[in-house]
């Protein structure tokens, strides 16, 4: 199975999700920025944990009605929905008309549409992919959002000062192209007894309510948050650590490049190997791990992503911490993939949208994580934080042990079933006359 054979709505979806994410960090750090700005440090705190909580809200909601509704009905509301706040933003912030106001309550409804449309997005690559070709499908995605990360970081960086406006108009014209791909290009790809399910609140939260009673899927879900509590130590513990505590020193053969870095560029430099590596070797993973079954993949993966980890809580090392930031980043390239698919083979195909919603919520409990390990990390001594890294990748394994087997047999169990045929892709519908209405 190569690219070219994917179904036409993953190749779609793989492309509009790079737009997706691309602005999504290229614009988020900036009005956080531009709410400061306008209201002072304190005052944006509180408002962008508004925002963030109107977007975990909206996931779930958006999660019952893809379940419902399907799949392309939530997509093309949340790219409508960014279009036209993304270019009521630009309008918003322009020369003409200045409101902090409508930039506050814009940017609350940008991010509850695109939190509704994002299990939606999440499901449907599950919906048209197999179990034999999502490993690629998930390694190509892995290496989109880090691409995504980079131009978007760097476009925000550079045009962020007098162009505000020009990358919020940018980011609706954007919008409007992924619209209209969304509308006319993509099918639905909903299961049938996913629609039949029933509408409305109570129905919602008896469906919430089955997912948190899934054992299966809360052991998942603890091993994603184990795995995501190491990663994001790079953000936290990681980084104040080397603030504090790495001595300013010249690498030795770059002095004529770096003649001496301190903690806070030896981070920079740290997350510039992860992101080149990544960029540079995610998509041939597939030759790279391809004489190794998943299993010795994903633990050997989590054991290695640990130990780069552990060096990095510990070493003050410039060489060393760089050798680290490789090895854990090999390990991140060898099991995200099957983590993923692991979670796609494992979750209830009538309620994939549903537990796709609160499998969203693994990022923010790893970020919580982070903060608490950082107050954790000025009673721990580095050698105990590593150790608590340790103990969080075996963890993981553990868990991710007692799923295999049961993942092995509902895949054997689905190939003795009968399969249906996965949606053909979506007929281009006529492009009207005048089509200012629909856009």
């Amino acid at each position: 199975m190569n690219f070219r054979q994917l179904h036409p709505n993953i190749k779609l979806r793989l492309g509009i999700g790079f737009v997706q994410r691309m602005l999504g960090i290229m614009l988020m750090p900036l009005m956080v920025i531009h709410l400061a700005t306008l209201y002072g440090a304190a005052a944006a705190g509180v408002l962008t944990m508004v925002v963030a909580a109107a977007g975990i809200a909206a996931n779930f909601v958006g999660g019952h009605l893809a379940d419902v509704h399907g799949r392309k009905p939530l997509m093309v509301a949340g790219e409508v929905g960014a279009t036209l706040t993304f270019a009521l933003l630009a309008l918003a912030n322009s020369p003409w008309w200045q409101s902090g106001a409508a930039t506050f309550v814009l940017f609350l409804l940008n991010t509850a549409l695109a939190g509704a449309a994002t299990p939606a997005a999440e499901a449907m690559m599950i919906d048209v992919s197999t179990p034999e070709n999502r490993q690629l499908v998930y390694t190509v995605n892995y290496w989109s959002i880090n691409m995504a990360f980079t131009a978007g970081a760097l476009i925000g960086g550079f045009f962020y000062g007098d162009h505000f406006a020009l990358l919020l108009a940018g980011a609706a014209a954007l919008s409007l192209a992924t619209a209209l791909v969304t509308w006319w290009r993509i099918a639905e790809s909903a299961p049938e007894s996913a629609k039949d399910r029933a509408a409305g609140v109570a129905a919602m939260l008896r469906g919430y309510l089955a997912v948190s009673r899934d054992r299966v899927f809360l052991r998942l879900v603890g091993a994603a948050i184990l795995t995501r509590a190491i990663e994001v130590q790079i953000g936290y513990y990681i980084a104040v650590r080397l603030a504090d505590d790495f001595p300013e020193q010249a690498l030795a053969g770059l002095e004529h490049w770096f003649p001496s870095v301190d903690g806070v560029a030896m981070l920079g430099i740290l997350r510039a190997v992860n992101t080149v590596l990544v960029v540079g070797f995610a998509l041939f993973t597939g030759s790279m791990f391809r004489r190794l079954s998943d299993r010795t993949r994903l633990y050997a993966g989590i054991a290695v992503f640990t130990a780069g980890h552990m060096v990095l809580a510990v070493s003050n090392s410039g060489w060393v911490l760089i050798a680290a930031a490789v090895v854990f980043t090999l390990g991140e390239i060898a099991n995200v993939p099957v983590k993923q698919a692991i979670l796609a083979d494992l979750v209830d195909p009538a309620a994939r949208t549903k537990y796709l919603a609160a499998y969203g919520l693994v990022p923010r409990v790893g970020l919580l994580i982070g903060s608490v390990c950082v107050t954790v990390g000025a009673f721990l001594s580095p050698v105990g934080m590593s150790v608590l890294y340790g103990a969080f990748g075996l963890g993981a394994i553990l868990v991710y042990r007692s799923l295999l087997p049961l993942r092995a047999s509902r895949r054997t169990t689905a190939e003795h079933e009968p399969q249906a045929a996965p949606p053909a892709a979506a007929t281009p519908a006529p492009v009207p006359a005048q089509n200012g209405a629909t856009s």
